[in-house]
């Protein structure tokens, strides 16, 4: 059978328990606990190896945090690239009821490669297309 004292060390310096879970575990003071480990002459050890886990920790934590905030960032750039995408693209498609070559090439830019040997940007083949949409497009 253990004493108090020996389930004090047991939970503190064995399986690493804080102060505050002991004592609501056995159900006595914080300052009765402190005052029973502090005697151990494993104290200073375990304070030490304590301090070095919670640094590990928190540069962990930290290294997580950046790479959120980074991910946050970049999500919202990406969008405001978009966005302003989009907003360019509403304007010069609202400016006429006629639709320029280039205008038509930027709104569809994933059906037009660029070919540098000619200097004009050439539509994709094998996407299909009517009669009206233009085969390439010179570049300005």
């Amino acid at each position: 059978m253990e004493t108090l004292k020996e389930k004090i060390i047991n939970l503190f310096y064995f399986e690493h328990l804080k102060v505050k879970n002991i004592s609501e575990k056995l159900n006595i003071s914080s300052a009765y606990i402190t005052k029973i480990i502090k005697t151990d002459n494993r104290y200073v050890e375990e304070k030490q190896f304590r301090k070095n886990l919670s640094k590990e920790k928190r540069k962990i934590d930290q290294n997580k945090f950046i790479k959120e905030k980074r991910e946050i960032k970049r999500i919202e750039d990406n969008y405001s690239i978009i966005e302003s995408q989009h907003i360019q693209a509403t304007k010069e498609l609202s400016k006429s009821s006629y639709l320029t070559n280039e205008s038509y090439r930027k709104w569809n830019q994933s059906a037009y490669k660029y070919n540098p040997s000619k200097k004009r940007y050439e539509f994709d083949d094998t996407l299909g297309k009517s009669a009206d949409v233009p085969k390439f497009i010179k570049e300005r």
